[in-house]
């Protein structure tokens, strides 16, 4: 059964066939009949004849094609472009495979973020084998890189532990001085370095994505959060040019704050420079209590490359366990030196991502414990 726009189609090449032919033929009777007219003379110079039978000719012709070879055709037509259809688009479904495969340019032309998450959701699917556990490894991955817009490389933190000598009514307890270095391209437009006594505020500016550092130090006599001796930014560097440091301080708590100016935008005439790779550093000193064995150390945002060292000499340590909360198929490295030298020390690296929320803890035993 023909669709309407087919025998639309047939309808309109009949009429005009019929339209040449009538045409055609009736110059060619008024050609013959001009030739006996004395009168109709000057009509002899021009070509009707020739040009009606050219119109008759063109219409039996266009009539006699349509009725005896059009359905003809029109089957060949058909089954040319199924074997074409058959033979082509698994070359071309291959090519635009690719494309998407290994050009992402192209495939963030062709869609929208929607449509990208369900492409990724989909492909994860395929090589777990379970959609449902695909959704929400996704999910919770690209949840903690969103939260977490600034990605370092190569970052190298040192901790020196030293006893602190606070008085006779004071709890016994380590100063450790915190150093961090990692390369960065700058998103942020300020750090936020805080301590704090409260829980509910540790809490919150855990969210602040603003925040570099948050530290939560549980008061003791006279220390709270909001104390120098409890906590202290000491030093912020970009590629080695000191950055101003602006201390606020509130009911047992306190922040410090830096402007880095290193970063594009000051340094390379607005916002639309490129954006630039730079070196942090950034020197911290905090209160750790010896008899709680433990020190935490959170990375804060995604990072590749992560190596956290421990120096411990002087501080009667007898010897120190490490616990990395990586998660990843590849293990951490780990190497310790002996306690019994000068400078004993621990070290922890990971070559790959580390997700913001991971860290390494490091329990240490007393020698007079």
């Amino acid at each position: 059964m023909q669709d309407l726009l087919h025998r639309l189609y047939k309808a309109k090449l009949t009429i005009l066939a019929m339209l040449l032919t009538v045409v055609g033929l009736g110059l060619l009777f008024l050609a013959h009949w001009a030739a006996g007219q004395p009168n109709w003379s000057g009509l002899h110079n021009l070509p009707v004849s020739d040009i009606g039978s050219g119109l008759f000719t063109t219409g039996l012709l266009a009539v006699a094609w349509q009725y005896f070879t059009g359905e003809v055709a029109d089957a060949r037509t058909v089954r040319l472009f199924h074997r074409v259809v058959k033979e082509e688009v698994p070359s071309i479904r291959d090519a635009v495979i690719d494309g998407f495969a290994f050009n992402a340019e192209d495939l963030a032309r062709v869609t929208n973020d929607k449509t990208l998450d369900q492409i990724t959701r989909n492909a994860l699917a395929l090589q777990l084998g379970d959609s449902g556990l695909a959704a929400d490894v996704y999910a919770d991955i690209r949840q903690q890189v969103i939260q977490s817009p600034e990605r370092r490389k190569n970052c190298i933190i040192t901790v020196d532990l030293a006893p602190w000598d606070g008085g006779k009514d004071e709890p016994a307890m380590f100063v450790a001085t915190v150093r961090h270095d990692y390369r960065v391209v700058p998103t942020r437009p300020e750090m936020r370095f805080s301590a704090t006594s409260d829980q509910q505020e540790y809490r919150d500016l855990l969210l602040d994505p603003q925040s570099g550092l948050v530290w939560y130090f549980k008061p003791v006599g006279d220390l709270h959060g909001g104390s120098t001796e409890a906590f202290e930014l000491l030093q912020f560097t970009v590629d080695g040019r000191d950055q101003v440091i602006r201390r606020s301080k509130r009911n047992r708590g306190q922040s410090f704050t830096v402007t880095p100016s290193g970063r594009p935008s000051d340094d390379e005439g607005g916002p639309s420079s490129s954006p630039r790779e730079v070196t942090v550093s950034y020197t911290y000193r905090v209160l750790v209590r010896q008899h709680g064995h433990l020190l935490y150390l959170n990375v804060g945002t995604s990072t590749k490359g992560l190596k956290i060292a421990l120096r411990y000499g002087g501080c009667g340590i007898r010897s120190v366990n490490t616990l990395p909360f990586i998660a990843s198929a590849t293990p951490s490295r780990l190497s310790q030196t002996p306690a019994s030298v000068p400078t004993p020390a621990v070290e922890v690296s990971f070559d790959g991502w580390v997700w913001p929320r991971s860290g390494v803890t490091f329990v240490w035993e007393l020698e007079s414990e």
